[in-house]
């Protein structure tokens, strides 16, 4: 009789132990990772609305982040920075590096030039020069 009583008291201890078991395992928890990605993305939608950047932007800057938490976290900073009369604090990056063109001229030429080879009727048309950079 004795041992039918422990059963239950040995279950009850190993069920007890499942969570730390799972640690020491370092089995994955879909819980905690979305939790994590949701957090990341509130704390990228913070930050682009305190720079002052559009969401717009913050999505093109952040692909891989959910659309959702970076509109949460933009949202709440917005609220947050609205009631404690904040201003937004500029970005020191204004583009991406890679995103940058060389020039301004450059990139208008290239335009113009792309443009004209795509359009027969500019071919006839002298191209204008690209304006300097005031």
């Amino acid at each position: 009789m004795p041992a039918t009583r422990l059963t239950p008291l040995l279950l009850l201890l190993m069920l007890a132990g499942c969570d730390q078991l799972g640690a020491l395992l370092e089995l994955p928890d879909p819980q905690k990772e979305a939790a994590a990605i949701e957090a990341e993305g509130k704390a990228i939608g913070g930050a682009c609305r305190h720079s002052g950047r559009a969401l717009e932007d913050c999505y093109a800057m952040n692909p891989k982040a959910q659309k959702a938490a970076v509109f949460s976290g933009w949202r709440e900073m917005n609220d947050y920075m609205m009631q404690n009369n904040m201003q937004s604090v500029p970005p020191r990056l204004s583009q991406l590096p890679e995103t940058t063109p060389a020039s301004p001229q450059s990139a208008s030429v290239a335009d113009t030039q792309d443009a004209r080879a795509s359009d027969p009727a500019a071919k006839d048309t002298p191209a204008r020069p690209a304006r300097a950079a005031q």
